[in-house]
């Protein structure tokens, strides 16, 4: 074997006692215990998206009045409001779990090869994924200050003023974090 497969740092196998070349591939495979966290990830995540979409159906259903056509739009709302708060965190959960087995195992070939992949869900250090991550809850947080802000029962000119300081202090957060790149 020539210098280049094997660098100087590197040790080969038949460099290595057994005690050492054991424990470090032990250690090596002691990674695919975030498989746990890839599955189960996963699996929240459907059913969070299966929860959004059941929202979205409660919500219709309550919200029209078959008889008269009528539609709650305060209810309706609120109701799909919550539903994008649950979208979201499900988009949240998918994020960690490809972002996770991407990093710990190995890269999604099948989505790197299709025409329809995005850089999207690439993630190619801790931080990126963190970065993404950061990012969808910061919207989750948006929304369901949305959704608590129009359920707000609004008494006086300090309520009114409170509510207005908190949009205007989330609108400087979200400026800044989107100035800064993360």
């Amino acid at each position: 074997m020539d210098q280049q497969e094997h660098p100087e740092h590197i040790k080969r196998p038949e460099e290595q006692n057994i005690v050492e070349r054991t424990f470090e591939s032990a250690l090596w495979s002691s990674r695919l215990i975030v498989l746990l966290a890839v599955i189960f990830g996963a699996l929240s995540s459907i059913v969070l998206f299966l929860a959004g979409a059941l929202e979205v159906l409660r919500t219709f259903a309550s919200s029209i009045t078959p008889a008269s056509l009528e539609i709650s739009h305060s209810g309706l709302l609120v109701g799909v409001i919550g539903a994008v708060d649950l979208f979201l965190i499900a988009t949240v959960l998918l994020i960690f779990s490809f972002g996770i087995y991407e990093l710990f195992i190995s890269k999604i070939d099948v989505a790197r090869g299709s025409e329809g992949y995005s850089t999207l869900l690439e993630i190619s250090t801790l931080d990126d994924l963190k970065n993404k991550i950061i990012k969808v809850i910061v919207m989750v947080l948006i929304v369901s200050f949305f959704q608590r802000v129009l359920e707000l029962q609004i008494n006086n000119s300090f309520d009114m003023l409170m509510m207005a300081v908190s949009i205007s202090a989330i609108c400087i957060g979200v400026y800044f974090l989107h100035k800064l790149k993360v």
